[in-house]
């Protein structure tokens, strides 16, 4: 498969302009493995931090996965969840977190009706500008621990990128 010259040039103008997010990303925009790695190891200190054994997902702009780890003593459901989670915060461009807590106050019953929207704290999108990038997934602790370390991994994204 071969890629539009545009895109080769895009990629050509960032390099050459110097800017540190080519890095974080393809020429298209695409979040890259090493990066992808560097906000999974992120999010697996703060898990371990909150001493919670959890599964980290990074998906792109279109939900697609990129990266999925699993701590060794992580619950098996927390593959579907974290998945979900990342998808939630993508499709939405939302953290789920603030669905939890439009339902939590009983502002958002709506919410669950909604498709794919996960209403539990660990699903974080990934933002350039205004443009959804990716999300960060994480379950495997509560759903504060698990949004600490979604955070955790997209502040990787920032400072890699910066």
């Amino acid at each position: 498969m071969s890629r539009h010259p545009a895109f080769a040039l895009l990629g050509l103008a960032l390099a050459a302009a110097g800017t540190s997010s080519a890095a974080a990303t393809d020429a298209v925009g695409a979040l890259s493995l090493p990066l992808a790695r560097q906000m999974a190891a992120a999010a697996e200190a703060r898990a371990t931090a909150n001493h919670a054994d959890s599964v980290v997902t990074v998906v792109d702009a279109g939900g697609q996965m990129v990266l999925l780890e699993r701590m060794p003593q992580a619950q098996l459901a927390s593959i579907e969840l974290a998945i979900a989670k990342a998808h939630s915060a993508v499709f939405y461009k939302r953290p789920t977190r603030s669905f939890e807590q439009d339902v939590s106050s009983g502002r958002g019953v709506n919410v669950l009706g909604l498709p794919g929207a996960l209403p539990a704290g660990g699903g974080v999108p990934i933002m350039q500008g205004n443009t959804v990038i990716g999300a960060v997934g994480v379950s495997g602790g509560n759903n504060v621990q698990d949004n600490e370390a979604a955070e955790a991994g997209v502040a990787a994204f920032h400072a890699a990128a910066h």
